[in-house]
């Protein structure tokens, strides 16, 4: 009768040793505790969140996905645009790729205009029509250039001469050309270009951060509180996998490092201290 009495009282006893020893001997544990403090509020709990105990930083797993789709160099990028090689070398030289910029006037010279072709239609286009007073008008024909090449050549340099003279006098008319440049501006392709690779590497990270570091996931309780156990002594990266926890106005992702040691319990709090924005989380 005592045996019987003695393994109904051990049967109870179960779940309370199991929470009180959740280390297996040469094993360690993570407490972890998640809350979140809004602007101006106090700390909340994140509940039935999940989280990721991975064996490598998922910075790294994300960094480890972009090398399997290397991205060409803006400069690269540039080089294959279709476009004149002198304004190849000019989006080059200021780093820039955006010819349709509201500031593109404080970075084009006279020079530039008269130099980069697509610069000087831009300029005439922008112009023309009686927009700007003043502007020379060319005065060689086109059949001069067969019929009368000298005479064609001599008017065409000196309207040349007149125009760069006039853009030098009358630098504000250089305002406005980047409407003109729309439809050769290679922005929006290098953003597209660039999104694509996010949205790609944002589908691709979570499953190679599954498939190859995963060690333990767990949820988080009503307490914003989750525990770990079995793990073997390490490193490791309590993550979110790039998903957001929120509260009130705040969102934050995880990436934590955390020590693993054996018999022992490690305590991690996360918090908007140890967390980033999702906006930051990523750069391509």
């Amino acid at each position: 009768m005592r045996d019987i009495v003695r393994f109904v009282f051990f049967l109870a006893a179960l779940p309370f040793l199991a929470s009180a020893a959740p280390a297996q001997p040469g094993t360690g544990a993570l407490d972890l505790t998640a809350h979140i403090a809004p602007t101006g509020a106090h700390p909340e709990p994140v509940r039935q969140f999940t989280l990721y105990i991975l064996t490598k930083s998922y910075a790294d797993i994300t960094k480890e996905v972009e090398s399997q789709d290397v991205l060409p160099s803006q400069d690269e990028f540039i080089e294959k645009w279709p476009c004149s090689a002198d304004l190849k070398k000019w989006m080059k030289a200021h780093g820039t790729i955006d010819l349709a910029a509201p500031d593109l006037d404080k970075l084009v010279t006279p020079d530039d205009i008269m130099n980069i072709p697509e610069f000087f239609a831009a300029y005439e286009r922008s112009n023309s029509g009686g927009v700007t007073k003043g502007l020379p008008q060319p005065k060689f024909r086109e059949a001069d250039r067969q019929s009368n090449p000298a005479r064609y050549e001599k008017l065409k340099e000196e309207w040349l001469a007149a125009t760069r003279k006039f853009i030098e006098t009358n630098t504000y008319t250089i305002q406005g050309i980047e409407l003109e440049l729309t439809g050769i501006n290679p922005k929006p392709t290098w953003d597209k270009l660039l999104n694509d690779r996010r949205h790609k590497v944002a589908q691709l990270a979570p499953d190679t951060a599954q498939l190859k570091y995963l060690a333990a996931k767990v949820d988080t309780d009503l307490d914003g509180h989750a525990l770990v156990s079995g793990l073997r002594p390490g490193t490791y990266w309590i993550s979110s996998l790039g998903m957001d926890a929120a509260s009130g106005d705040r969102r934050v992702v995880w990436d934590v490092r955390a020590q693993v040691a054996a018999g022992q319990t490690t305590r991690i709090e996360l918090s908007n201290l140890n967390g980033s924005s999702p906006a930051s989380a990523y750069k391509p």
